[in-house]
């Protein structure tokens, strides 16, 4: 991890960053108190590692068949409009120059709330 990444990192958890990490932990702890929320709480799962530190992760896609019926699912339960809401909230930190590396870390996000089964952050 380079310096400006982890300068970005640390500027984001300052900010907020660890509130939603924790509110996306909790909500996939939530999710797999169930048998059925199992595989909803594995993605919040990996929207809490997303959101704690974006600055650096790359998201890769490997999915299959199976990944894309969960996504389909997925994008019509919600994930459309966690992904509008994301992109949103990007544009408003791309207003400034200061907050274009965050913008474009919200769009990270934004990109993996509409797909993230068969989606891996690393």
């Amino acid at each position: 991890m380079s310096f400006g990444q982890l300068l970005g990192n640390i500027i984001w958890i300052l900010l907020g960053g660890i509130e939603s990490a924790v509110a996306w932990l909790l909500i996939g702890i939530l999710f797999c108190c169930t048998i059925v929320g199992i595989p909803l709480g594995l993605q919040a799962f990996k929207m809490a590692r997303l959101t704690l530190m974006p600055f650096g992760a790359q998201i890769v896609w490997n999915g299959s068949g199976v990944s894309v019926f969960a996504n389909v699912v997925w994008f019509i339960c919600g994930g459309f409009l966690m992904a509008v809401y994301y992109v949103l909230i990007g544009l408003l930190f791309c207003l400034t120059i200061v907050g274009i590396p965050f913008g474009m870390q919200i769009f990270k996000m934004a990109q993996l709330s509409l797909a993230p089964f068969g989606a891996e952050v690393l």
